[in-house]
């Protein structure tokens, strides 16, 4: 009778002090602040499947609005016990701060970041015809002929204040170039009118781009990446075919915690999420899509998070994009 009751106050103790997202009964609510379908959602219910033995059950729960920013203010406002999260992104936590005239959080001081997920390119596309026409091969020709004529070309994009968007605007302002902006809503609706010839150019993120350029319906000039896209290794990035330095300009996603979240919590999300990533089957499953697997360390996002928020200010204010 001891030994059983020793044991009983063993495994209550036990419970009590692990995270909450160990306990049973106790799913991961992992918010994504996006529609289902797109790449963020994508790689999320991969990654709740392959974690689902160590931490349990997680559900995705889709809440899009508002550039990303309602779902991430769900996850903002939420009891910090590491039972809700959030995949955040470029838009949520590096542009939106800058584009939005009111925000519903601090993308800096509400949130614990666990881990970047992965970093998704974006590739710099022409219409075929258009880019034959004006003999446009590469980068540095793309350049040669929007500064003979201002204008000229236009870009279109997946709306305003868009990453697309605005590493067409980051582009623009390191080659002094101007390109005329249409923004469109999504990247599909864009990518329709560059195809059919009503645009003449557009940055788009790999994944969605990446059919049509196998198919030959547009020409791929450069990845946005520091480095060369294991998926497009023929392709060069912006930075080398420009020459244009320090030119990167890829989406990225991660996971993120109400601000508060005990410290044992964090690392152990970071680090069962940093294996599944190194597992091959989500490995390659992201390589598929272009995308690169992260698995950083809290502190190393945390810091990759800052940077990003100071890049994208200026891009935002230079383009001088709004959203009110």
């Amino acid at each position: 009778m001891t030994r059983r009751r020793d044991l009983l106050l063993t495994l209550a103790a036990a419970a009590l002090a692990a995270p909450a997202f160990a306990q049973p009964g106790k799913p991961i609510r992992l918010i994504v602040p996006y529609p289902p379908g797109g790449p963020l959602d994508i790689v999320a219910r991969a990654l709740a499947e392959r974690v689902k033995d160590s931490l349990g059950t997680v559900i995705v729960d889709n809440r899009p609005g508002a550039g990303g920013n309602l779902g991430a203010d769900l996850a903002a406002k939420a009891a910090p016990d590491g039972t809700t999260i959030v995949m955040g992104a470029v838009a949520t936590h590096a542009i939106n701060p800058w584009l939005y005239a009111k925000m519903p959080y601090d993308p800096l001081r509400d949130f614990t970041p666990i881990t970047g997920v992965a970093q998704v390119p974006n590739v710099l596309v022409m219409n075929p015809a258009k880019a034959e026409a004006l003999g446009i091969k590469s980068v540095p020709d793309l350049i040669r002929v929007a500064k003979a004529s201002p204008g000229k070309l236009n870009m279109a994009s997946s709306g305003n204040g868009t990453s697309i968007h605005l590493a067409g605007e980051l582009f623009k302002s390191m080659t002094g170039t101007y390109l005329v902006h249409f923004p469109y809503r999504g990247s599909g609706p864009a990518l329709l009118d560059l195809i059919g010839g009503n645009m003449d150019l557009m940055f788009d993120n790999l994944p969605s781009a990446m059919p049509h350029i196998k198919a030959g319906k547009i020409k791929a000039l450069a990845v946005t990446s520091a480095e060369r896209s294991a998926a497009l290794p023929e392709l060069p990035t912006v930075a080398e075919a420009g020459p244009l330095k320090g030119f990167e300009a890829s989406s990225w996603f991660g996971l993120l915690a109400p601000a508060g979240t005990p410290a044992e919590v964090v690392n152990r999300l970071q680090q069962e999420t940093a294996k599944a990533l190194a597992t091959p089957a989500l490995k390659e499953r992201l390589q598929a899509q272009g995308a690169v697997p992260s698995g950083m360390s809290p502190a190393d996002f945390t810091k990759f998070i800052a940077a990003e928020t100071k890049k994208w200010a200026a891009v935002v204010k230079a383009s001088g994009a709004t959203v009110d």
